[in-house]
């Protein structure tokens, strides 16, 4: 289990943003997040980490990028289209019900990925029970986040026309 913080988070905010960019922008938001995970991982991924595991790299990075665009997908296959449009704005419970989705899939994608480094054994859902909480406590955060500093512009836009 102590090889896992290498690759999960506790708090994953870029999964926020995985949603978040998705739910505006569908599938054409899967190519800059990807761009966009490949450069942080450029950035904060150690040579020796990135040297032993760089297909498993690219995977992963595949598999965060479009499992927000395949929870969509699926609730769109149900008969809900959660994606944004001009006539229909979304709940922010229906936004934690999508990035729960999308946490799953990418946990069990992630635990594929991974399952070289990490076989299936007596704890074998370490990987996907960390992916999940992290996704999901990193799509929270940047929920609470993003409510707060709309707020602030509200309160602040209502202050100067006073």
């Amino acid at each position: 289990m102590s090889h896992i913080g290498i690759f999960a988070s506790v708090a994953f905010l870029p999964h926020g943003i995985r949603v978040l960019a998705t739910m505006f922008f569908g599938w054409r938001a899967i190519a800059p997040l990807i761009v966009g995970s490949l450069v942080a991982d450029l950035l904060f991924t150690p040579s020796y980490i990135s040297n032993v595991v760089d297909a498993m790299l690219l995977e992963s990075i595949l598999v965060g990028a479009v499992s927000a665009f395949l929870a969509f997908e699926v609730f769109k296959l149900l008969g809900k289209n959660f994606y944004v449009s001009e006539e229909r704005t979304l709940h922010w419970k229906q936004i934690l019900l999508i990035g729960a989705i999308a946490s799953l899939i990418n946990s069990i994608g992630q635990s594929i990925v991974y399952s070289e480094l990490f076989p299936v054994h007596h704890d074998g859902l370490a990987v996907p029970l960390v992916y999940l909480f992290g996704d999901f406590v990193g799509l929270v955060l940047t929920m609470l986040a993003l409510m707060l500093i709309f707020r602030w512009i509200r309160l602040a836009g209502n202050l100067t026309k006073n």
